[in-house]
């Protein structure tokens, strides 16, 4: 299967489509996205106690992009989690932590108007 954002990349003017959002919002979100995440990171970090050291542990699989575009796919379209993980290359537990991690980011960081198109609820 295709990727979602590969083929947004390919055909931006279909993002409203697939997303929700058009092309340049997407972009938008995904750069304030990224900044709230490596601040949520960089907090998570301080407060952990090392037993290994940085840097060790399993990698990533999607990246930031790709994770917020599984997010507003997932919200879009309500698909399964087994089937947005084989859209997106992960198995459906990994689609469904990182739905739930960017959830918690999009709330903050979409307007009122957005997170309706969207489907976000505000808790």
């Amino acid at each position: 299967m295709k990727n979602p954002l590969h083929y947004i990349h390919k055909y931006p003017h279909r993002t409203k489509r697939l997303l929700g959002i058009d092309f340049q919002q997407f972009l938008q979100l995904l750069e304030q996205a990224e900044l709230s995440h490596t601040e949520r990171q960089a907090e998570l970090e301080r407060q952990k106690v090392r037993i290994n050291a940085k840097g060790g542990g399993r990698k990533p699989l999607l990246s930031v992009a790709e994770e917020v575009c599984l997010c507003l796919f997932y919200l879009r379209h309500y698909p399964t989690f087994e089937v947005l993980g084989l859209q997106f290359g992960v198995s459906k537990t990994e689609a469904n932590d990182t739905v739930h991690y960017w959830l918690k980011i999009l709330r903050v960081l979409l307007p009122a108007s957005l997170r309706r198109t969207c489907g976000i609820k505000k808790q």
